[in-house]
């Protein structure tokens, strides 16, 4: 297992934020690349602004690891479990899950020891309200 916090820690990374993102509240700070013949920001010039490359990425060794130092598997029913190996894996419940099949993955994960990262149950079981017991003749001339 590796420490994945720790590594991602290390790695300073700057904001990248679209070009003149500050004059127009409409634009918004979400990053596009710009396009412009004459731009600063894409001619890389100093105090402009950073630019997104490949060496910003993180190490190939954490990559697609959860930060709790697992790799993260998706799962749509309770079959695939079976091929979850709980010392390197963890599971997240696909969202496409409906109440009773979610609830019997988390039972059987609970039994094999599997971390879920999304075990909050989205429906609880259903109550069934008791039926009031029918009243009898006796009872309704008193």
């Amino acid at each position: 297992m590796i420490k994945v916090s720790v590594i991602r820690r290390r790695i300073k990374r700057p904001e990248f934020k679209r070009q003149a993102w500050y004059t127009y509240k409409r634009l918004g700070v979400a990053w596009r690349a710009p396009k412009g013949n004459q731009s600063k920001l894409r001619m890389h010039l100093k105090g402009k602004g950073f630019l997104p490359s490949p060496g910003y990425g993180s190490p190939n060794t954490i990559k697609g690891i959860h930060p709790c130092g697992l790799q993260e598997v998706l799962v749509s029913n309770v079959a695939q479990l079976a091929t979850v190996s709980p010392e390197r894996q963890c599971v997240r419940i696909a969202s496409t899950l409906g109440r009773r099949k979610r609830n019997e993955v988390i039972e059987k994960a609970a039994a094999a020891k599997i971390r879920i990262l999304n075990p909050v149950k989205k429906y609880p079981e259903k109550k069934v309200k008791p039926e009031p017991a029918p009243e009898t003749k006796e009872e309704e001339k008193s």
